[in-house]
């Protein structure tokens, strides 16, 4: 069992209930009092950043229910929260490109090591990199943080501090295309109309593509998907995965060239499978069950290529010159906004399902998007 321990004027943790209630409390004092503004220690390359906007993902959810995704187990009491933005308070004294005052959007995803991935530019393969909210390190859903000065990206004056929160889901859509080769003229099928199959329509469309379709059990969050650009939309009730996939080909006139899958649900795998063109690409972005049952001959005999992400990397200057040039609009994902002393409520609307994205204003003095 998990709690989610809110303490306003600090930082949202989850926290595995292994011990007694007296044990909690007394860890939990120790644990708040290492997250004051005073107590933060810079290396040479960190900034000490006053956090501002704050997403709720899926994971941080999980994470609060479960304590664990796949092989991240949480241990010990952890700080949510990855998709994020602030301003610069502090800078350690080998900082030279960001000063106090800045805006920034952080990326959550640090190398600790120059490793064989780092070189070759796939720094987020790195088996030791740091990432906020994955056990066991910490995320950024707090007051005040610190973080890695070359992870840090300054925003533009027109890019709101809830935009540069919003480069972390829009970097999974930005990674998930350019995996997929999406490109002038695509049939793209996208699966899952939650915040990550959105970001995927806005940027398959950014890249060019045709036409796109998207699936959902849900009506509302398929009339987002068509206001933020799709094409077409399937709600699916009853549909074999056979019989996703032929009204996929029905509405676009032809099988897709590119899927991609945003749910992890095995039904929603195997449709995309099907539904994929010969000689085409399948995405799995979503994760869900380590085993899956998928129709692996179809795929092979028509040389569907199935290619995974995980997570993103070299995504946020493209992110943001994107946003600042108004070539994509991320602002309508945004869908309720609560105070960060409000978390908890935050996080059941998220459980619910409500909505698309809920932001957490983690700045008393200014809850400006």
């Amino acid at each position: 069992m998990y709690l989610l321990l809110v303490n306003a004027d600090v930082s949202v943790l989850a926290w595995p209930l292994l011990w007694g209630t007296e044990a909690v409390h007394l860890s939990l004092s120790q644990c708040l009092r290492s997250f004051s503004a005073r107590t933060f220690l810079l290396f040479l390359a960190e900034v000490l950043l006053r956090m501002h906007s704050v997403g709720i993902c899926g994971s941080d959810v999980h994470y609060w229910q479960h304590g664990r995704i796949g092989d991240f187990v949480m241990k010990d009491p952890m700080v949510l929260g990855h998709e994020a933005s602030g301003t610069v308070v502090k800078v350690g004294s080998g900082v030279t490109d960001l000063k106090p005052g800045d805006r920034v959007a952080i990326e959550p995803g640090v190398p600790r090591e120059m490793d064989e991935f780092c070189k070759t530019g796939r720094y987020n393969l790195s088996p030791t990199i740091f990432f906020c909210a994955t056990p066991p390190d910490n995320g950024n859903l707090c007051r005040y943080y610190k973080h890695s000065a070359n992870y840090c990206y300054k925003l533009p004056d027109n890019v709101t501090f809830e935009e540069g929160a919003l480069i972390e889901p829009l970097s999974v859509g930005i990674h998930a295309c350019k995996r997929a080769g999406v490109t002038l003229g695509s049939k793209v099928f996208v699966s899952g109309s939650g915040p990550i199959g959105l970001v995927n329509v806005l940027v398959a469309k950014m890249m060019g593509a045709a036409a796109v379709v998207i699936t959902d059990l849900s009506a509302s969050r398929l009339q987002k998907a068509k206001e933020v650009g799709a094409d077409f939309t399937i709600q699916v009730k009853n549909e074999t995965p056979k019989e996703v996939a032929f009204k996929v080909e029905s509405l676009l006139g032809c099988m897709p060239e590119i899927t991609v899958e945003c749910t992890g649900v095995e039904a929603c795998i195997q449709a995309g499978i099907y539904a994929t063109r010969s000689g085409g690409t399948l995405v799995l972005v979503g994760l869900g069950p380590e085993m899956v049952t998928v129709p692996i001959v179809n795929a092979a005999v028509r040389e569907v290529d199935i290619r995974g992400i995980f997570r993103y990397c070299n995504t946020w200057p493209v992110a943001i010159a994107l946003l600042a040039s108004k070539r994509i609009n991320v602002k309508p994902l945004v869908t309720h906004r609560f105070p960060l002393e409000k978390a908890l409520e935050a996080f059941e609307t998220t459980k619910r399902g409500e909505g698309v994205k809920v932001m957490l204003k983690c700045d008393p003095t200014d809850h400006s998007p």
